[in-house]
């Protein structure tokens, strides 16, 4: 079984990239930025886990307010560094951990976390810019990654007891993956700091000492603090701390610290922090949390013609669904009905991926790991009815799935006011 060798928890400011970036390691305004993680580089390249479950928060790069979720966990393949406004660090992607992250999905689900769950997003310095400073990565990352990105700027926020929660929740998936890892779980964020309003430039030393404390020896005491607790001790931006309790709770109840820092060099308190667990595994809980898992699902399986969109078949069929979502772009759009060979070429889809939609081969499609919703968006397109495609996936002639309806002339599809000729949609000719 998978189990988890410890964690390490450490700021994420910008700072530390542009440390790492400016090559700041003589400096001796700079230098001790690079002393506090050089320890935690030396036991994670000692650790060689095979898997980091990282969370962190982005700032408002790739999670925007159209859509801004609790808590998002990465499914994707890779993750590409974001660019934050003057074009993106001179970094590689790094991979994903996929059987795991999917795993690690499905069990928070289970244990009634509202999960939300993103593909091929690239993430910003909550997570490149320690990263840089701890691991090598030219040409390539050494260790793949699970990014778990929590929503803690937009309020309301997750509340740090149920921070911790999640935290537990994420040992029991964890510990229940069934094949042998070795899984490192990180956390990042603050200590304090304060980056808008006339507060700007807050910082409490003795509370972000306090805290690196109590995160390692009781972090009870830290389970009930608010919102309000937390910014006053650390400001509002401080807050973020709350993601360090995901981290102890992944954790057993006693750990032993292999090293801990703390500088402030000027806005952000730096710190870092190696826990190492001393967990005992539990064979019967993590069956039990398998089974949990599958539960909702079970005999799913057995119903005829019936596939569940599951995070395996979002994973599988991506780039597809991908594909065929931008038909909802009026430039993507053109570009397909113009010429689908080229259209398919361009989005790098491979040549299964291509004769699948150039054949509208509908049910193969859905076999494939394509959800519906994007069938009926290429069925607008091309002038076919949502009834055609059900009929063609029955395997069966237009007329004779009428014949199964109530209403055998309800005709319809989404093609709005753009839509071509739209040749079934058309009075019945009098008898």
């Amino acid at each position: 079984m998978a189990h988890i060798i410890g964690a390490f928890a450490c700021s994420h400011t910008p700072t530390i990239g542009f440390a790492f970036d400016k090559d700041k390691a003589r400096d001796p305004t700079w230098a001790p930025i690079f002393e506090a993680f050089a320890p935690v580089r030396e036991w994670l390249l000692a650790q060689r886990p095979d898997a980091i479950v990282y969370i962190f928060n982005d700032h408002v790069t790739s999670f925007f307010f159209d859509h801004y979720s609790a808590f998002a966990l990465g499914i994707g393949e890779e993750y590409a560094v974001a660019d934050e406004g003057g074009g993106p660090r001179d970094l590689p992607p790094i991979r994903g951990h996929q059987e795991l992250a999917i795993h690690i999905g499905k069990s928070l689900m289970a244990d009634e976390f509202d999960m939300s769950f993103f593909q091929r997003k690239p993430l910003d310095h909550g997570l490149f810019s320690p990263l840089s400073m701890l691991l090598p990565h030219q040409p390539a990352w050494p260790f793949p990654v699970v990014p778990l990105q929590i929503g803690v700027l937009q309020f309301p926020v997750p509340s740090a007891r149920r921070c911790w929660k999640l935290g537990e929740a994420l040992r029991r998936a964890v510990e229940s993956y069934p094949a042998d890892l070795r899984v490192v779980i990180a956390a990042t964020g603050g200590l304090s700091h304060q980056v808008h309003g006339e507060g700007c430039g807050f910082n409490n030393p003795a509370w972000d000492l306090e805290f690196l404390d109590l995160i390692e020896r009781d972090p009870a005491r830290l389970v009930d603090m608010t919102q309000a607790d937390y910014a006053r001790l650390g400001g509002m931006e401080g807050a973020e701390v709350i993601m360090w309790l995901i981290m102890r709770g992944a954790l057993s109840p006693k750990v032993v610290r292999r090293h801990h820092s703390y500088y402030l060099p000027s806005m952000t308190g730096i710190a870092t922090l190696v826990l190492e667990n001393q967990g005992v595994e539990d064979a019967v809980a993590n069956q039990r949390q398998r089974e949990l898992i599958d539960h909702q699902l079970k005999g799913a399986e057995r119903l005829p013609g019936t596939y569940p969109f599951t995070l395996e078949r979002s994973v599988r069929g991506y780039r597809l669904n991908h594909f065929l979502h931008r038909l909802i772009e009026p430039a993507h759009r053109a570009a397909f009905v113009a010429d689908e060979a080229a259209a398919c070429a361009a989005a790098g889809l491979s040549e299964e991926e291509s004769r699948l939609v150039r054949q509208r081969d509908w049910i193969g499609m859905i076999h494939y790991g394509v959800i519906f919703f994007m069938l009926e968006k290429l069925g607008a397109v091309v002038g076919v009815s949502n009834l055609h495609i059900y009929a063609a996936m029955r395997g069966l002639e237009l007329e004779e799935f009428l014949k199964t309806r109530n209403a055998p002339a309800a005709i319809y599809s989404v093609a709005g006011k753009s839509a071509g000729d739209l040749a079934w949609d058309r009075p019945a000719a009098a008898p």
